[in-house]
């Protein structure tokens, strides 16, 4: 056997995680609940999950028979953590193409090739990817599956809906199913070159909709995607990738005139139009680490943005864009450093949780409370905090096995170390 082919079967096995079983009715005994309701942060409380949700959270709450009981000692408790617009489960390796699927690349003209709102990247998901481990076991349970172009050009990307990391073929949640949009001048090459044909061209996908063109007449759209695009007509929920102020404003009016229900992604400047998004009650998902002017759309850019953006009264949530699927758990470092420039801690913690739930319509997650899917975290520490890492993570009332391709290899090579050493 050739030195590649042992290498490609090593990482075979070590990606076969076992199946998780089901779920097994839990008491969390005697933690610090961080309940992301009225109720505030609960010391000394107990949680109980039974059937996959939580049925109750206070003091001293009786285990029934059979039941397993944790005792959490104290430690934080928290909602299972967003891991932001990611490519989780249908990208494995970014440098091998046959990996990768949150991207249409047809052999068309650029209007062929990028209006197609009907490419829905969740049909590519895979459960068993060894992302998931890796991801989930630093406190992550969910994420969001965003379609982009392999350059990041493209204008209208496509579909994606939020996944649920617990491993199932049933992990799509399709209440969140979103249109993923980019403004700016990441999209130029797919707008002759101007920002305003990035308007003119939508304003044509939308009328080609609302009043189909006669058979044989030249169309952005197809009558598929006409279809899907009708949907979003209708108050469907849109994730505009824009960064610029003045195209954050345009996107607003943009909006309101043609039924969008938006969601801003990246914003670096959005501090600069916080008033305005903050009437206009559309939400933000930002990475704290824009602090220099990467492009001339975040000339801008501030690390406290996050916190000017809270104190306006706009709902936020986080996201980072460098690799963001093979190193998703950094988001609890973007949530720590938005603590840093002044995000107060709480705010930093709903913008993981209950925040991200609420902007893509999962109403059942993002907070502890009876009724609420039991996705919960049971940490060492801060989890803002890097030292800090997820002692426990159950999704839906099932206990994660807290190992990934990643331990499995430090396992297998610490074990030939010490063999080693003990000749």
């Amino acid at each position: 056997m050739s030195f590649a082919t042992r290498l490609r079967a090593s990482v075979v096995v070590l990606g076969m995680i076992a199946p998780v079983a089901g779920a097994q009715d839990v008491l969390i005994r005697g933690a610090e609940v961080h309940t992301l309701t009225s109720a505030g942060k609960l010391a000394n409380a107990d949680v109980l999950v039974a059937g996959g949700k939580i049925s109750a959270v206070g003091q001293q709450l009786a285990a029934p028979a059979g039941v397993e009981v944790v005792e959490a000692k104290g430690r934080m408790l928290t909602p299972g953590l967003f891991a932001g617009l990611t490519a989780i489960g249908i990208e494995e390796v970014s440098g091998e193409g046959s990996t990768v699927d949150e991207s249409l690349m047809l052999d068309a003209p650029m209007w062929q090739a990028q209006w197609r709102p009907e490419f829905d990247v969740t049909l590519a998901y895979n459960p068993r990817s060894v992302v998931l481990p890796v991801t989930r076991m630093e406190g992550l349970t969910w994420a969001m599956l965003a379609p982009r172009s392999r350059d990041g050009s493209a204008l209208l990307a496509g579909q994606g809906a939020a996944i649920t990391l617990d491993g199932s073929y049933d992990a799509v949640l399709e209440t969140s199913r979103s249109l993923f949009i980019s403004i700016g001048s990441n999209a130029l090459s797919m707008s002759a070159g101007s920002r305003a044909a990035q308007y003119m061209l939508l304003d044509q996908a939308v009328r080609e909709t609302r009043t189909p063109p006669p058979p044989g007449t030249p169309t952005l759209l197809l009558p598929a995607g006409r279809e899907v695009l009708a949907k979003y007509l209708k108050g469907g929920r849109v994730v505009f990738n824009v960064h610029r102020a003045a195209d954050i404003r345009q996107v607003l009016a943009l909006a309101r005139r043609v039924g969008f229900k938006p969601v801003i992604a990246g914003g670096a400047e959005a501090w600069l139009v916080a008033q305005e998004l903050a009437k206009a009650k559309v939400p933000v998902l930002v990475n704290t680490l824009d602090n220099l002017p990467y492009d001339f759309d975040r000339i801008a850019a501030r690390l406290d943005n996050p916190a000017l953006l809270a104190r306006a009264g706009v709902p936020i949530g986080f996201i980072q864009t460098d690799d963001s699927s093979h190193n998703a758990r950094k988001i609890r470092q973007v949530a720590g450093n938005a603590v840093a420039q002044g995000l107060p801690w709480d705010a930093a913690l709903a913008a993981l949780t209950a925040n991200p739930a609420d902007m893509f319509g999962l109403e059942r997650h993002g907070r502890i409370a009876p009724g609420k899917a039991a996705d919960l975290v049971l940490w060492s520490g801060d989890p803002l905090e890097v030292t800090s890492a997820a002692d426990q993570v159950w999704i839906a009332g099932v206990s994660m096995p807290m190992r990934s391709r990643q331990t499995e290899l430090r396992d297998r090579y610490m074990e030939k170390l010490k063999r080693k050493a003990a000749r």
